[in-house]
Order: structure tokens, then C-alpha cells, then sequence
């Protein structure tokens, strides 16, 4: 029987049966291991710092309310079976080898914009990108990045399976659990950079931007030889 086609009214006679802290475990440990996700350098990281540099605290968690929406959909889709798509080879592959590419050219741009890039202040002519648009980065910039497609595919996936053992309120437990954790540890980075700002120099903001090149190079090469592995197969 697939573990997505659970009957949610069975499993929720199931849920009455345990204990309330398995519910906490659930939201607890998917904390943890959202964060440790979350703490991995990727394009949603460099986008946070280049735009909490320029807007303020409040880059990082627009930008995680728009990486919350698309999973939400993720999670909503991966429970209704999507999980069988994204384990498919040819799926994997072209996710791996497409997101690589993507990541290695953006890795490219940072490498250029550190080359002459100024620290963007508060007060600067040319403002930081609108609220709005900002929480559609969060949504585009969060499908563009393969480890965020793989993790969903893999560990994401099996996690929701487990949630979902406990019903609809082990998925959703899962769901916040693991969005808090984006929101905590975005809004961290985007804390340090903007109380930070006025104090760091042109030449440690262009060395952030490289480190954040440096890993999205190594994340893309990474991922484009997992997804020709895979298109091999």
C-alpha cells in the first residue's frame, strides 16, 4: 500500500491513541532538521544578505514567507502523491542537471559582483527590491535551487510520510515546525547584517558575496554530475 494514500479519518483515531509528546517530537525534530537545511549555504542565503544589506531586517523573513508558500503547495502535493514523480530517475536527473547549471551561473554573477560590488546603505538612491517582490524571490529563487528540490525528494518526503502516520495534525505540525526554523534562522542573518551594516566594509561584503559564489559553484558542479549519475542510469 503507498504510505501518501493514507485514510486520514483512520489515522486520526490513530492520532486520539498517542501520546501528546510524540506530536511535540514531531514538531520538535522537524525544527532541527529544517534548520540544519536552512543553515545550508544556497542562493536563498547570498539573496538574504545582498537584500538585507540594502532593506534591513525585514528581507529575511519576506523572503521566507514566499519560500512558506511554495512549500506549503509542496507539502499538499507531495501528500497527494507527487513524491512517486520526483523519485523517478529522469525527473531527478533533469532537476539535478538543470538546478546545477542555474547554480553555477549564478555562482559566475556573484564572482563578478564581488569583483566592484558597494555595500548598499538604508540610504541609498536606488531603494531595495519592494516588499511584494521580494516575497515572490522567496517563491522563485526556492524552486530554482536543486538541493531544495532534492532534500523535498528525499528526506522531506520521508518525513511527511512519517508525519502522516499521526494524521493531518502530524503533517501540519511538520509544517511548522519546519517553517519556524527558516523564519529563525533567516531572521538571524538578516539581523547581523543589518545592525552589522554600518559597521562592515565594501571589502567584507564582497567577500561574503564570494564565499555565498564559492558554495553555489561547488552545490552546482555537485548537482550536475548527480544529475547526469541519474540521466545515466
Amino acid at each position: 500500500m503507498n504510505a501518501l494514500q493514507v485514510d486520514f479519518v483512520s489515522t486520526q483515531c490513530e492520532t486520539e491513541k498517542m501520546a501528546p509528546v510524540s506530536l511535540f517530537f514531531i514538531f520538535g525534530t522537524s525544527f532541527v532538521v529544517g534548520l540544519s537545511g536552512a543553515a545550508m549555504p544556497g542562493p536563498l542565503l547570498a539573496l538574504n544578505i545582498s537584500e538585507a544589506a540594502r532593506r534591513g531586517f525585514w528581507a529575511g523573513p519576506l523572503l521566507i514567507v514566499g519560500h512558506a508558500i511554495i512549500e506549503l503547495v509542496l507539502v499538499i502535493a507531495l501528500a497527494w502523491g507527487l513524491s512517486q514523480i520526483l523519485g523517478n530517475n529522469l525527473v531527478a536527473g533533469i532537476i539535478g542537471v538543470v538546478g546545477g547549471l542555474f547554480l553555477m551561473w549564478m555562482s559566475f554573477s556573484l564572482f563578478r559582483q564581488a569583483q566592484h560590488q558597494v555595500l548598499p546603505m538604508a540610504d541609498d538612491p536606488q531603494e531595495g527590491t519592494s516588499t511584494r517582490r521580494l516575497v515572490l524571490a522567496g517563491v522563485l529563487v526556492s524552486v530554482a535551487n536543486p538541493f531544495w528540490l532534492l532534500w523535498w525528494a528525499t528526506v522531506g518526503t520521508t518525513y511527511l510520510l512519517w508525519s502522516l502516520t499521526v494524521g493531518i495534525i502530524g503533517v501540519a505540525l511538520f509544517y511548522v515546525g519546519h517553517i519556524l526554523s527558516d523564519f529563525s534562522w533567516y531572521s538571524l542573518v538578516s539581523l547581523l547584517i543589518a545592525k552589522g551594516r554600518r559597521l562592515m566594509s565594501n571589502r567584507v561584503y564582497r567577500g561574503l558575496l564570494a564565499v555565498c559564489g564559492v558554495a553555489l559553484l561547488g552545490l552546482g558542479g555537485y548537482f550536475l554530475v548527480s544529475g547526469a549519475l541519474f540521466l545515466a542510469s
